[in-house]
């Protein structure tokens, strides 16, 4: 029972029933069309039929009169002898009625005689009309017949006479009976057929929808790289396939994004409050001092601090990815933001003898941006430069314009990057590490650069990143100046923008 009720709801049953549906009523409908369109076909065959015996009557038929008693009687003039005219004249004569004016019977065939004799009121009545009057009437055995009653003048006594004749229906109806009989039989068989087809063809369209369904069952955290294969018919299915498939692509990046920031949090976190608890153990168990204690809350504060930093760093970031920050625009000369960023860099720059200069290669490069996140990409790109350059070395910040975009670029001659790690310097909590180097508050949080991808991005631009181990980096912003590309709400999570770009 539970099956039944499974496959009556399911969307093949549906689309098969509508198909039947319309099929059928529709076949009906083009069944009754012909049939009446074959009807009408046939009573315009006998009327035509009888238009042309009536043409006969006119010309073989004269009504004579005894001369000198006002006798009136039909006479046909054709030659007997002639096997044709004979049969026409046989043919008309076989259903005919021939009465005067006044509804007196003339002359009457006894086929037309046994289907009973016209009235002599309808006589009169098709006398006056002077206009054809067409008719149907039955034999004793039920046979239909055709009647066309009309009358003719005679010249010489300036009388006119009435004339119906006939022709049988017998034919027609036995065609259209036929017909009907035909239809009736074989209009079930067409429409089981039909309901076959539509539930096998309605079968094979749902196909892919099946697979769509069964491949999202066997989607866990585990298989997430699965796909299915687009049919290549390029229909409504193959686009849902496609569809389905990049949002499962965007699924997985999203939960290894979701797994790599529990790794890094969790990673970033532990550090720091495993330093504390060491401290504030060691304090506990050995300190006897109050200097011994100082130094132990110091060092505690310390981490404690590094710990407030991430985690407003992460909601900041969090904020910024989900749209909870709104860009700020307005109009901004990024000639003058850089410059100014610049000019406060210039003590850090010299406090590590590094030589930090800014060239413009245009006069100005207007646009809409948000100020505060433009001044905080460029303070955390020229903040890196600076830590990663060493003593003696050089950091430069060019403004320049490409078509209708700007180009800011921060070079420096420092340690550079390796090869292998630049996919990823985009990413949360990712610190380029020498050999056997461990991660340092003095490095930083490694989400410096998130935060200039995610702004970046959010202005609608891209950036790229080369550098050469032991020669420099260089980072290079491009930012449209007539609005940006996406909406905040569409930016892809930081660990995307070095492999869009």
């Amino acid at each position: 029972m539970a099956d039944r009720k499974h496959i009556t709801r399911g969307l093949r049953f549906t689309l098969t029933a509508v198909y039947t549906v319309v099929f059928t009523l529709l076949l009906i409908g083009v069944s009754l069309l012909f049939r009446q369109t074959l009807e009408s076909s046939l009573d315009q065959q006998v009327r035509g039929d009888l238009d042309q015996n009536w043409a006969v009557v006119k010309a073989y038929l004269r009504i004579e009169s005894d001369k000198g008693q006002g006798n009136y009687h039909p006479v046909w003039y054709y030659d007997h002898n002639d096997p044709e005219e004979n049969s026409i004249g046989a043919r008309v004569q076989s259903v005919i009625l021939i009465a005067d004016s006044a509804g007196k019977v003339m002359d009457v065939s006894s086929t037309y005689e046994a289907m009973g004799v016209d009235k002599p009121a309808d006589i009169r009545e098709v006398v006056r009309s002077q206009q054809a009057v067409w008719r149907t009437k039955n034999d004793p055995k039920g046979v239909p017949y055709l009647i066309r009653a009309s009358y003719i003048y005679d010249e010489d006594s300036k009388q006119r006479f009435y004339v119906a004749i006939g022709s049988s229906l017998a034919d027609s109806r036995k065609l259209l009976d036929r017909f009907t009989y035909l239809g009736v039989g074989l209009v079930p068989l067409v429409i089981l057929t039909g309901c076959f087809m539509g539930w096998v063809f309605a079968g094979r369209a749902l196909s892919p929808v099946l697979e769509i369904a069964r491949a999202a069952r066997r989607i866990s955290g585990s298989n997430l790289s699965l796909r299915i294969p687009v049919r290549g018919a390029g229909d409504e299915l193959d686009t849902l396939i496609h569809t389905f498939n990049q949002m499962i692509e965007r699924i997985e990046i999203n939960f290894n994004q979701v797994r790599q920031f529990s790794t890094d949090v969790s990673h970033e976190l532990r550090t720091p409050i495993t330093v504390v608890r060491g401290q504030l153990e060691v304090a506990l168990f050995t300190a006897q001092t109050t200097e011994q204690y100082r130094d132990a809350i110091v060092n505690s504060l310390s981490e404690i601090e590094r710990l407030s930093q991430i985690v407003r760093a992460l909601l900041l970031l969090s904020q910024a990815e989900t749209g909870q920050v709104v860009l700020q625009k307005q109009e901004l000369d990024l000639v003058t933001v850089a410059e100014n960023i610049v000019d406060q860099f210039q003590i850090p720059a010299e406090g590590g003898d590094v030589r930090l200069s800014f060239r413009a290669d245009v006069f100005r490069c207007a646009g809409q941006f948000d100020q505060v996140q433009i001044e905080r990409m460029l303070s955390n790109l020229l903040s890196n430069a600076i830590k990663f350059t060493p003593a003696g070395g050089e950091v430069r910040v060019i403004v320049d314009r490409r078509d209708d975009e700007a180009e800011i670029r921060v070079e420096d001659t420092g340690e550079g990057i390796p090869a292998e790690h630049l996919p990823h310097v985009f990413d949360r909590f990712y610190r380029v590490r020498g050999p056997g180097e461990q991660a340092s508050p003095e490095k930083g949080l490694g989400l410096g650069l998130s935060f200039v991808a995610w702004i970046v991005r959010a202005h609608g631009g891209k950036i790229d990143v080369t550098s050469e181990p032991g020669k420099g980096t260089t980072f290079v912003v491009r930012l449209p100046l007539h609005g940006a590309k996406l909406a905040l709400q569409q930016a892809v999570p930081p660990g995307e923008a070095m492999k869009q770009s």
